[in-house]
């Protein structure tokens, strides 16, 4: 790895004596270190919920849709995952760190029925050491009823994220579903009745958009007042029926020109209504309510994920389950963990990592960074930076590397352009 130091070595006389057991020499060695290692880190944990009761037309998630004879698949999954966490939870010692977060996405969480939800979360208790976590439950508006809501409660569920994407019917229909305007602001009222966190999702640049109905997105979201707005831009996926429809000529997306309108139309309104942001794409009552699991991943801690096609990061390494249903329940049912492959990251791959994903909650602190990987970011990346700072994308400080309102609403690419070159320099 080069440096941009380029002070001369230093001199070391040619002579056999000395001979070297570690490195670096004890001298450098500090008790703080040691306590470190010592430390149990906390833990975040991800499951995944594969079924669907219909599939969304931008959605490229590994999903399933459902129809009325699933029952046994379904239970048969829910007792694969509940194995899993049982075998993951021996095999890497989990109960061993203070869980801090649970996050069941998909797929359709709110779908499954309160007996396997139930065995879910008693499989996790049993095997995880729940330190008052953050626990997030994902669901589609016209899956969340009272009944449901209240048994979440029950379980200690604390966050409900909603999957709205918009609240203008014409749009919606074009994606597929069945949902309405009616049955969204339904769900909210639903959720926030059983007094947890409650986040609702939009995505700008859906087929069907226009200034008008994206107004009208905007400005009933903001009369939900929940505590937490994410605006997602629409991302156009090769496994998705956009994608089909649009090669077949029959779809239009809004041009990227469009999309771009729409996002920053809604952070305007959202930071005129007291929606801070607390990353590039979600915005919080006063900027409270920040989401611990979400704002875990992207500083680059441990997330532990369960379930078909899950992902997620131990120390060093990234890995991923199968993506094959069948596949998935057939490993654990043979007492297996069901990890397909992964990816092991070497210094410059954490470095990189730190940067493109702690630049996704706005202000990426340039002493954690030198601490952890030994360089100043600034210093390091000093081209790309001042470039960034030039277009206006990016701000520096003594303590932060941060996103300007530009730089909020053109997402990952301050994080991409910085990650780059760290990767260069580092190569």
């Amino acid at each position: 790895m080069t440096s941009t130091n380029h002070s001369a070595a230093p001199r070391i006389e040619m002579t056999r004596k000395g001979f070297i057991t570690n490195y670096p020499p004890h001298r450098y060695w500090r008790p703080d270190v040691a306590e470190r290692f010592l430390e149990a880190k906390p833990l975040n944990v991800y499951l995944h919920t594969p079924y669907c009761i219909q599939r969304c037309a931008y959605c490229h998630y590994k999903t399933t849709t459902l129809d009325d004879n699933r029952k046994a698949e379904i239970d048969r999954y829910v007792d694969a995952l509940c194995r899993e966490i049982e075998i993951a939870s021996r095999r890497f010692h989990l109960a061993e760190r203070k869980t801090i977060s649970v996050y069941f996405g998909g797929g359709t969480p709110t779908l499954l029925s309160k007996d396997n939800l139930r065995r879910i979360f008693d499989t996790l208790r049993a095997n995880l050491a729940f330190a008052e976590p953050e626990i997030t439950v994902e669901g589609e508006p016209v899956t969340l009823i009272p009944a449901k809501a209240e048994f979440l409660k029950e379980l200690g569920v604390n966050r409900i994220s909603l999957g709205v994407q918009s609240f203008a019917d014409e749009v919606v229909a074009k994606t597929g579903r069945r949902d309405t305007e009616k049955h969204a602001l339904r769900a909210v009222e639903i959720a926030k009745a059983t007094g947890a966190v409650v986040n609702v999702d939009l995505m700008s640049g859906l087929a069907g958009e226009t200034d008008e109905t994206w107004a009208h997105t905007v400005a009933t979201a903001l009369t939900t007042d929940v505590h937490s707005l994410t605006v997602y831009k629409t991302e156009l996926y090769a496994n998705t029926e956009y994608y089909v429809n649009i090669k077949k000529h029959t779809l239009e997306l809004p041009s990227d020109t469009e999309e771009l309108r729409y996002a920053g139309y809604a952070i305007d309104e959202l930071e005129r209504h007291g929606y801070l942001p607390v990353n590039f794409f979600t915005f919080t009552r006063g900027g409270g309510h920040v989401q611990r699991h979400t704002t875990s991943k992207w500083k680059g801690d441990d997330i532990y994920a369960f379930g078909v096609s899950a992902f997620g990061s131990l120390g060093s390494f990234s890995i991923q389950n199968t993506s094959e249903l069948a596949q998935y329940t057939a490993i654990v049912e043979a007492g297996e963990l069901p990890i397909a492959r992964g990816y092991h990251l070497a210094a410059k791959d954490l470095m990189a990592r730190d940067v493109v994903l702690g630049m996704k909650l706005i202000h990426l602190d340039r002493k954690v960074f030198q601490h952890r990987h030994g360089f100043d970011l600034v210093r390091l990346c000093a081209p790309a930076v001042d470039e960034l700072i030039a277009d206006d994308l990016i701000s520096v400080t003594d303590e932060c590397v941060s996103l300007t309102r530009k730089g909020i609403l053109w997402g990952d690419y301050s994080g991409r352009k910085l990650a780059a070159a760290v990767d260069a320099i580092a190569s």
